[in-house]
């Protein structure tokens, strides 16, 4: 996925050649606006690589980009944000007449942090699997129904086990389905790759998983570090050397980090990930989760679940602790803050 300004024609162009050279089968680009959408129609005048839209919140953006890519992604729990009197099951329908009049793929990829809210209210908030695969079989009853068979699902969630069982669930009950794995958020090296692994020794072993994602907290010189890390995986698993035995531990720090997209408004986030990395190096022992997220779209909603959660926007990071708000922090104040509730949360608790 590339991690450039879709505006940004040539550094765009140029990521999606070194995704390319390193091995990638398919390049996601997000798009948000009609200048994204201008942008990518030049983007695909200069590259012939099989090309994957996300059209994040606003599905409208499909008839835009439809005649310039392969494959249109769209996330069913963002279906409501635009044009709430229409209902979800007619804005599918309408993207699946753009898809099929460009010859597009779809891909429904259902995110753990922007599930419907619809779905997930009729399900104990504990539950984080059923809400999933709720919102996952009925977008493909309604494909089914419209006799579309050219989709891909994904369920993601930046906890490798979670992974695991929603994608092992699901195939047990639409086996017919291909399947796009991932682990999002898996974070920095060497972490997230760790995640990743147990993620996909454990799926792909099981004969789970048509396509793949690798999601690392990288700068954009280094994306392609992904594509060696998946295919890596992937040769070592058919080779047998399954190294899952190196268990992600639930019992230490675990900092969630997105891979970073167009969506990212100010480029100091992955520095900012690699910082909070290594502050709290010192807090290793503790169960924490920290979430560090790179932009508006997934910060707010996929830091709900972690102890402690950071989102960024273009001057600003919101601090928040599970989902209570704390407040909007300049770049160079976020980390002694951070550290502070940090400090608090492990007195609480050894105190507890």
């Amino acid at each position: 996925m590339t991690a450039t300004k879709t505006t940004d024609i040539p550094a765009t162009v140029e990521l999606v050649r070194l995704l390319e050279q390193a091995g990638a089968d398919v390049v996601r680009i997000a798009v948000d606006s009609r200048k994204d959408a201008e942008a990518l129609a030049e983007i695909r005048r200069q590259t012939s690589a099989n090309l994957s839209v996300d059209l994040q919140e606003n599905y409208r953006m499909a008839e835009f980009v439809a005649p310039h890519v392969n494959k249109i992604r769209y996330n069913p729990g963002h279906l409501y944000h635009h044009e709430k009197d229409k209902s979800w099951q007619d804005k599918v329908r309408w993207l699946v007449e753009v898809a099929g009049s460009h010859d597009c793929a779809i891909r429904v990829g259902v995110n753990c942090g922007s599930v419907d809210p619809a779905i997930k209210e009729k399900f104990p908030a504990e539950d984080s699997i059923s809400p999933m695969l709720a919102s996952a079989a009925e977008h493909c009853e309604l494909l089914d129904s419209l006799g579309f068979t050219r989709y891909v699902v994904s369920l993601k969630d930046s906890d490798p086990r979670k992974v695991v069982e929603v994608n092992r669930r699901f195939a047990e009950m639409r086996p017919d389905v291909p399947l796009h794995l991932g682990v999002t958020e898996a974070g920095l090296p060497p972490d997230g790759i760790i995640k990743t692994r147990v993620a996909f020794e454990q799926l792909i072993g099981r004969g789970i998983g048509d396509t793949l994602r690798v999601s690392l907290t990288l700068p954009n010189h280094r994306k392609g570090e992904e594509i060696t890390v998946g295919r890596q995986i992937v040769e070592d698993i058919y080779a047998g050397r399954v190294r899952s035995v190196v268990e992600f531990s639930a019992d230490r720090m675990n900092i969630i980090s997105c891979p970073s997209c167009s969506r990212v408004e100010n480029e100091a986030f992955v520095q900012l990930a690699e910082q909070v990395r290594e502050m709290t190096r010192y807090a290793q022992d503790h169960a924490i989760t920290i979430a560090v997220m790179g932009c508006r779209v997934n910060g707010p909603g996929e830091t709900d679940d972690a102890d402690l959660g950071l989102w960024c926007g273009p001057k600003h990071v919101n601090l928040k602790r599970k989902t209570e708000e704390l407040g909007a922090f300049p770049y160079d104040e976020i980390l002694p803050r951070l550290k502070a509730e940090l400090d608090a949360l492990i007195a609480a608790r050894v105190g507890g």
